[in-house]
């Protein structure tokens, strides 16, 4: 049996792990104090503010750890009822929504059978979207049905609120959608 270097390393550095930790707490070693010192060492000198995960309709609280007006961690809070101090693998990348580097911070369009994509500024890709938002509405705009009953809708525009929006922007969306005659909306506000 032929065992490579790399196969060797790994399962030594596995056993002398295993071993150490194995005669640590087989001599009674805890090692809760040493995680608690760490987690204190992570958040000193924070302001902790306690807030809400914007990813769905639970409401689990959190923990906002800020220091120099940076966010530094978010955490669960276990004074919530609903979590418990713990969060689901969306909740625990909150930080993610606030410091990631890939993260889109422009708008970027990219013009019918382009192959390019040209920056635009906010305004100009705003007005777009309201230009054309009006000119679908007005083009299929269903006033009344064939047998004469009143519609006043349009089902050629579709409102989806994502799961980072929270339930007040959900609940405004659907009142402007429902307003403008959009028939298909889904959201978390779903009324």
């Amino acid at each position: 049996m032929s065992v490579t270097r790399r196969e060797f390393l790994r399962v030594s550095t596995g056993a002398g792990t295993a071993t150490a930790l194995g005669g640590l707490l087989g001599l009674g070693a805890n090692l809760a104090p040493a995680r608690a010192r760490a987690q204190e060492l992570r958040i000193r000198d924070t302001t902790t503010v306690p807030s809400i995960c914007p990813f769905c309709s639970v409401g689990c609280g959190t923990l906002v750890h800020v220091k120099d007006g940076e966010i530094v961690n978010i955490e669960g809070d276990p004074r919530s009822p609903h979590n418990q101090g713990t969060l689901c693998p969306k909740g625990a990348a909150i930080y993610q929504l606030h410091y990631n580097p890939n993260r889109p911070t422009r708008v970027l369009h990219r013009a019918p059978g382009a192959t390019e994509w040209e920056e635009w500024d906010l305004e100009r890709a705003m007005d777009r979207v309201a230009e054309l938002f009006k000119q679908t509405r007005d083009e299929t705009f269903i006033e009344t049905l064939e047998d004469g009953k009143r519609a006043m809708c349009t089902t050629s525009i579709f409102a989806l609120g994502g799961a980072t929006l929270d339930n007040e922007f959900n609940h405004i969306c659907q009142k402007l959608m429902r307003g403008m005659g959009v028939v298909p909306i889904e959201n978390q506000a779903r009324i």
